[in-house]
C-alpha cells in the first residue's frame, strides 16, 4: 500500500528489482560487518530531473550532492569501535545507502527492514531478527516522510540529522523518530527575531517547493502573525521556476529582504539567476541548509547581489575527521574495488579528493556525528555495559534501543545531548553568520534557546549601502501623533493621519486607532497622551460675583425703600396710578427674583441649579403678569372706556387684574412642576468649547422648560402690545411709555446675552447670565418705580387728584373731537 501511494510505482519496482540483483558486493565503503548494524541513508547524489522510464532501469544518481555526511558516519562508527569505554567488546557495523530520490530509492530501505531480504509482516514471530538496531537519515524532509512509516511500524529508531519538518514532532504518527537537528519552528523563530532586530517589515519568502519548504512557510506565517512583519511575496522554487518573472514581481512590490528557506541545491540556481538578472542592493537571509555553503560563497558575482546573512548550525570541529579522510583517500583499496560497485547506484565517487570532501558544507556534520553516538550510547545502555564488557547474549530489540534513546543524556565535544518529549534535540543554539567581502563566512551572533539569549554584533556587518542598515518597508513609519490607516490586506501598508483634538495614540498598543480621552482629560492634535482638564467655575470670592451679589442686595434694599415710600403715600394718585396694592406685589416679586442671582456662583449642584432658574422664572412671571394688567388698564381707561364702557365695568366687577395674575402664576407653577419632575436642571461639564478646560455649568432641558419659556414670551408680547397702544397718551402721563421702555430694555438685555452665549462658553458666561437677570430686575425698578418716587418726593404738585383728573378730561375731549 505504501508503494502504491506514489504515482511512480512502476518506476520504483523496476529500480528495486534491478538494484537487489546488483548491490551485493561484499567489499564496499557502504558496508561494515559488526555485532550490531546501523542503517544509513545519505543523499550522496541526487536526481537532477526525475523521469519515468518505459522499462525497468536503475535511476541515475550522477549529480554529486554531499559526500562529507556519508564519510562522517563511517568515521563515527570507526571511532566508537576503537573506544574502550563505549560498547567495549562490541563492534558496530553499518549498511549505508545512497538515498538520492524520494520516490525511487526504495531498494535499500526494503533491505534494511528485511530478514534475509524478506519483509517481516507485523504480528509474525520475530525469531530471526535483523542485526539492524537503528537507522540514521535520510537528509531531506521529503525523503524522510516517504520512508519513515516503514520504520515506525516496528518502532525501529530513526535518528535523523537533517529532516527539520515540524510534522516529525508528532509522536502519535512518528513514535520512533528522533533527530539531532532543530525543527523548522526553531529556525523560523530565529529568522523572525532577525527581522525584528533590524526592523525589516516587508519581506519575501522563497522556499523549496517540497515538504521542507512548505512547512517552513506555514511556520513563518504563524510566527509573524502578531508582529509588525508582513509577508509581501512567497514563492515555491523548483526546476520550472521562472526567475525572471519572479524577480519582476518582487521588484514591483519594492521588497528589499529575501528569506531563502531551501536546500543548497535549490538555492544555487536562485542565486545564479539573481546574478544573471543583475538583482542588486538586497538583503538575503540564508536558511541553515546553505548558509555555510562554500560552493555558493565563491560563485562569481555573488558580491553584487547585496548583503547575505544566514542562520546555521554552529560549526563544531570534529577531532580526527580530517586525518580519517586523508587516510581513507590514500588507501589503494579504492582502485581494487570495481568502480561500478563503489556506490549502490549507478555512480562513481572515486574521483573526489580529500580537500574536496573537507571543504564541503559542514552544517550538518555535528548532527550526524551526534546521531551515531546517540545510537551507540542507547545500545550501550541496552546491553547493560560496564566494567569493560557488555552482555552480548541479550536479544536486542529496536524498541528497547528506542527507549534508551529517549533517555539519552551524555556529553559529546562539550555539548549536552538530550531529547525532549517530541524526540527533538533539547539544548543548543544557532549561529548568525555574515558572508563578508573577503570571501568568507563570519559568525556575528547567536541565538540560544535555553535560556533564551539573542545577540548580534551589528558593527561586524558591512552592508551594501556602505552605511546604515537597509530598510524594507511597505510604508515609512508615521511621525509621532499620527495613526496608521491600513491600505489593503497588509498591515504594513498604510497612510498616516494625525489624531484630532481630544484623542491620542498609543503606538505600542494600537498604532491603528486614535483613543478618545476621558471627559476629564484633553489633548491637542497629534498627542500621545491626555492631560487633565482645568476645572473652572465662578467662585463666590470672584470680584465680578461680589459686585453682582452686592447689586442684588442693593436691589432688595431699594425695593424695600420704595415699598416704604409707597406705603406712606399709598392714597396719593401716583401710587394709585402705578398699581396701588399691585405695586407691592411687583416689588416683592422683584426681590424674590434676585435670589436666583446668588446661585450662579460656586460649584454647581442639583439644588443650586434648580434655584438658579426657579425663583427668577416663577416670580418674574408674576411681575410680567402685573405689567400686562397695568398696560391693559391704562389702555382701557384712556381708550376702551370711552368706546366700550361695558368692558371696563366687567373688568372692575370681576377683579380681572387679580384673575389674570393668579392664572399666570398657577400655570407657570404647573409648568415647573411637570417639567422639573421629568428633567430637572442638573450640573453639567462643558467640554466641547474648550478642550483643555471643564466649565462647570447647569444643564436645563429645553423640552422640560418649553412651556415656561412660551408663557414668559407670551406675557412679554402682550405687555409690549398693550403698552405700545398707549404711546399717544398725554405727555405728562407716562405710565405706558415707562412700561414700553422697560420691556425694550428687557428684550435688548436678553438679545445681548443670547449673542454672547453663542460666541462664548467660558466660565464668565455665568457672570454674564447673572448680570442679565439683575439687569431685567433693575429695568423695572429704575424705569418704572423710580420716576414715581421722584414725583412723590420732588414734584408733589403732580401728585394730586385734581392734576390727574385734568389730564384725563383733556385727553377725553381730544378723542371725542
Amino acid at each position: 500500500l505504501m508503494l502504491e501511494s506514489r504515482p511512480s510505482s512502476l518506476c520504483l519496482i523496476g529500480s528495486l528489482l534491478h538494484s537487489l540483483t546488483r548491490c551485493t558486493a561484499a567489499t564496499s565503503e557502504f558496508q561494515l560487518e559488526g555485532d550490531y548494524w546501523i542503517g544509513g541513508l545519505f543523499d550522496i547524489h541526487h536526481v537532477s530531473r526525475l523521469a519515468c522510464q518505459a522499462r525497468p532501469e536503475a535511476i541515475d544518481c550522477s549529480s554529486l550532492s554531499n559526500y562529507r555526511k556519508f564519510q562522517l558516519m563511517r568515521f563515527a562508527v570507526e571511532q566508537i569501535n576503537n573506544s574502550t569505554n563505549l560498547l567495549p567488546n562490541v563492534s558496530l557495523g553499518y549498511d549505508i545507502f545512497d538515498h538520492c530520490s524520494d520516490t525511487q530509492s526504495f531498494p535499500g530501505i526494503l533491505k534494511l527492514i528485511s530478514v534475509k531480504n524478506l519483509i517481516q509482516p507485523w504480528g509474525e514471530n520475530h525469531n530471526n531478527l535483523s542485526k539492524m538496531i537503528a537507522v540514521v537519515g535520510p537528509f531531506t524532509s521529503t525523503h524522510a516522510l516517504t520512508v519513515a512509516p516503514l520504520f515506525m511500524a516496528d518502532l525501529i529508531p530513526m535518528v535523523n540529522y537533517g529532516s527539520t519538518s515540524s510534522v516529525f514532532s508528532k509522536k502519535m504518527k512518528y513514535p520512533s523518530f528522533m533527530r539531532t537537528v532543530f525543527p523548522n519552528q526553531d529556525v523560523t523563530e530565529v529568522i523572525v527575531s532577525l527581522m525584528q532586530h533590524f526592523k525589516w517589515r516587508w519581506v519575501a519568502f522563497l522556499y523549496s517547493d517540497n515538504d521542507f519548504g512548505t512547512d517552513g512557510l506555514e511556520l513563518f506565517i504563524k510566527k509573524i502573525k502578531n508582529t509588525k512583519i508582513c509577508l509581501a511575496f512567497s514563492k515555491g522554487l523548483n526546476d520550472n521556476t521562472n526567475y525572471s518573472l519572479m524577480f519582476k514581481q518582487i521588484e514591483a512590490q519594492q521588497i528589499h529582504v529575501f528569506i531563502v528557506f531551501s536546500e543548497e541545491l535549490v538555492a544555487e540556481p536562485l542565486i545564479k539567476a539573481a546574478i544573471q538578472l543583475s538583482i542588486t542592493n538586497k538583503v538575503w537571509i540564508a536558511g541553515e541548509s546553505w548558509s555555510l555553503s562554500k560552493r555558493l560563497l565563491h560563485i562569481e558575482g555573488i558580491k553584487n547581489i547585496g548583503t547575505i546573512l544566514g542562520v546555521s548550525q554552529p560549526v563544531v570541529t570534529i577531532p580526527g575527521f580530517s586525518d580519517f579522510i586523508f587516510s581513507t583517500k590514500t588507501q589503494r583499496h579504492w582502485e581494487d574495488v570495481e568502480k561500478s560497485m563503489f556506490c549502490n547506484q549507478e555512480c562513481n565517487c572515486s574521483h573526489l579528493k580529500a580537500d574536496d570532501i573537507l571543504t564541503e558544507n559542514p552544517t550538518f556534520s555535528f548532527p550526524i556525528y551526534s546521531a551515531i553516538y546517540a545510537v551507540a550510547h542507547a545500545l550501550h545502555n541496552t546491553l547493560k555495559c560496564g566494567d569493560g564488557k557488555c552482555k552480548k547474549n541479550m536479544t536486542v530489540y529496536p524498541h528497547k534501543v528506542l527507549a534508551e534513546l529517549k533517555r539519552s543524556n551524555f556529553t559529546l565535544l562539550n555539548r549536552s545531548i538530550q531529547f525532549d518529549e517530541n524526540g527533538d534535540i533539547k539544548f543548543g543554539l544557532y549561529s548568525i553568520v555574515f558572508w563578508n567581502h573577503r570571501g568568507g563566512v563570519q559568525e556575528i551572533g547567536f541565538y540560544k534557546f535555553h535560556p533564551l539569549h539573542f545577540f548580534i554584533n551589528d558593527s561586524e556587518i558591512k552592508w551594501f549601502t556602505n552605511g546604515g542598515v537597509p530598510t524594507s518597508l511597505c510604508s515609512p513609519e508615521c511621525s509621532v501623533g499620527y495613526v496608521k490607516k491600513q491600505n489593503g490586506i497588509h498591515q504594513c501598508c498604510f497612510t498616516c493621519e494625525i489624531c484630532p483634538n481630544g484623542t491620542y495614540i498609543n503606538s505600542t498598543e494600537d498604532p491603528y486607532s486614535c483613543i478618545s480621552c476621558k471627559d476629564t482629560e484633553w489633548s491637542a492634535e497629534g498627542s500621545t497622551s491626555c492631560n487633565q482638564r482645568l476645572v473652572e467655575f465662578i467662585p463666590f470670592t470672584d470680584s465680578g460675583a461680589i459686585l453682582i451679589m452686592l447689586g442684588a442686595g442693593a436691589l432688595v434694599g431699594l425695593t424695600l425703600a420704595v415699598s416704604v415710600l409707597f406705603a406712606v403715600n399709598y392714597n396719593t394718585p401716583v401710587v394709585r396710578s402705578a398699581g396701588g396694592p399691585m405695586c407691592f406685589l411687583i416689588l416683592g416679586c422683584l426681590s424674590l427674583c434676585s435670589i436666583s442671582v446668588f446661585f450662579y456662583f460656586g460649584q454647581p449642584s442639583v439644588s443650586s441649579c434648580v434655584l438658579r432658574f426657579l425663583p427668577f422664572f416663577l416670580f418674574y412671571t408674576v411681575c410680567l403678569a402685573c405689567f400686562v394688567v397695568r398696560s391693559f388698564q391704562i389702555v382701557c381707561i384712556f381708550k376702551i372706556a370711552a368706546k366700550f364702557p361695558r368692558i371696563q365695568t366687567c373688568w372692575m366687577k370681576y377683579h380681572g387684574q387679580w384673575l389674570v395674575i393668579t392664572v399666570a402664576f398657577t400655570t407657570q407653577a404647573l409648568f415647573f412642576l411637570t417639567g422639573f419632575s421629568t428633567g430637572p436642571p442638573k450640573p453639567y461639564n462643558e467640554t466641547v468649547w474648550y478642550p483643555e478646560k471643564i466649565i462647570l455649568s447647569c444643564e436645563i432641558s429645553v423640552i422640560a422648560t418649553y412651556g415656561t419659556i412660551v408663557l414668559l414670551s407670551a406675557l412679554s408680547s402682550l405687555c409690549f402690545i398693550f403698552s405700545y397702544m398707549g404711546k399717544d397718551l398725554p405727555k405728562n402721563y407716562n405710565e405706558a411709555k415707562a412700561i414700553t421702555f422697560c420691556l425694550l430694555l428687557l428684550i435688548l438685555t436678553w438679545i445681548i446675552f443670547a449673542t454672547v452665549y453663542m460666541l462664548y462658553r467660558g466660565k464668565y458666561i455665568h457672570t454674564i447670565n447673572a448680570l442679565a437677570v439683575l439687569s431685567s430686575l433693575y429695568s423695572f425698578l429704575l424705569w418704572y418705580f423710580f420716576p414715581k418716587c421722584y414725583i412723590i418726593i420732588f414734584q408733589p404738585h403732580k401728585n394730586t387728584q385734581q392734576y390727574f383728573q385734568d389730564l384725563i378730561q383733556n385727553y377725553t375731549k381730544t378723542i371725542s373731537q
